[in-house]
């Protein structure tokens, strides 16, 4: 299981000397802070951070997408859900498995509940997760070979004859479909949806597929970095999903400050269910960010099955009213010492002699000549 890391801090600037200039910073923040009535009441926010690079993954988000999340349309008139078989109960989703090379099978309910006929046309969908993470589906002109890459689990659906199902005024019409997997199919989860579109509108199921075989459950979490400041600081971070079934992820956050361990986050489940292949960019608010400190931080991702997946990052925090007050008094200080020394220099320069020429005592000097003109 890869855990990709933060690189650590160049060699010639270390840790601990990072943090006695942090240090010495603080006392001049604090003591600047002493002599401003205002400065409690600034916000703080991350100077700098350290991030990591990650290789790139699917570039799924580019792609067009309709939420399969919506199982039906009935603002629109009619829906489209998994048909229940007898008085089992109803279904939210489909669920499909088998080994590659095998034909599954199941039925799509759609139901008209306006008065008059509707035209629903059927097709099999890729799902993925977009780059903030939502669940959605490519739409029908992206069904297919992307980019060289084999065609994706939407392909593998087949409606017959009734990919255009016409259904009369409050009627029920149940439509069966299979999913072929081919043989060369790959184990682990494929997702994907059945989307029905009429009048210009569109409605999607979704579908858990997998393919039997050994499965893998990886995840990795990268490009971490501190944004915002004071309580709307948040800590940017991606998810990618390395192995081949999806996964549930939970996210903890622990800092390490200056002055000791700062208020993270404990793990709590994130509101994303990400798919095999997949890599989304998340952020996660910080209310217990401090307002002036050096801190280390570490994110640990876990989901069922994988590895704990962790990575860190440094920032500095600094109440930047103060750090701009104290900066404008140090600079004052600077040229008030500055104009001194160049008036201390300019006086001792007026008043000093030649360097060269020293006192001649008085009974060794040359005799004075008179000068009357006349030649002696």
């Amino acid at each position: 299981m890869p855990v990709l890391h933060t690189p650590t801090p160049l060699p010639h600037t270390p840790t601990t000397g990072r943090r006695l200039c942090t240090a010495l910073l603080a006392a001049a923040l604090l003591l600047g802070a002493a002599g401003g009535a205002t400065a409690a009441s600034d916000t703080s926010g991350p100077a700098s951070a350290s991030d990591t690079t990650a290789a790139s993954g699917p570039a799924a988000g580019a792609d067009t997408a309709a939420g399969p999340a919506a199982a039906g349309a009935d603002e629109a008139g009619w829906t489209a859900e998994p048909a229940a078989a007898g008085a089992a109960p109803a279904r939210p989703y489909f669920y499909l498995a088998g080994p590659a090379g095998t034909v599954l099978e199941d039925r799509l309910a759609l139901t008209n509940t306006s008065d008059r006929e509707r035209t629903v046309t059927l097709r099999g969908a890729d799902a993925y997760n977009t780059a903030a993470g939502a669940l959605a589906v490519r739409p029908a002109e992206a069904a297919g070979p992307r980019s060289g890459a084999d065609p994706g689990a939407g392909s593998w659906f087949s409606f017959g004859a009734a990919t255009t199902v016409k259904v009369p005024p409050r009627t029920r019409a149940v439509v069966p479909f299979t999913v072929t997997l081919p043989p060369a199919s790959l184990p682990g989860d494929h997702p994907a949806a059945v989307i029905a579109a009429a009048d210009g509108r569109e409605a999607g199921v979704r579908v858990h597929l997998r393919v039997g075989g050994p499965t893998l459950a990886a995840l990795t979490v990268e490009d971490v970095s501190v944004r915002g400041r004071g309580a709307r600081t948040v800590v940017a971070y991606t998810l990618v999903n390395r192995g081949n079934v999806a996964l549930a992820p939970e996210l903890a956050l622990r800092a390490e400050g200056l002055f000791g361990e700062v208020p993270g986050r404990t793990a709590r489940a994130l509101p994303v269910e990400l798919l095999p292949g997949q890599r989304v960019s998340l952020t996660e608010p910080w209310p217990g960010a401090p307002v002036l400190d050096d801190v280390d931080l570490t994110l640990t991702v876990t989901a069922p099955g994988a590895a704990p997946a962790t990575a860190t990052a440094s920032a500095w925090f600094l109440p930047w009213g103060v750090a701009a007050r104290v900066g404008a008094g140090l600079l004052g200080l600077g040229g008030v010492a500055l104009a001194a020394l160049f008036l201390v220099r300019g006086r001792r320069a007026r008043g000093a002699g030649p360097a060269d020429e020293e006192p001649v005592p008085a009974g060794k000097r040359a005799p004075e000549h008179e000068l009357t003109g006349a030649s002696r």
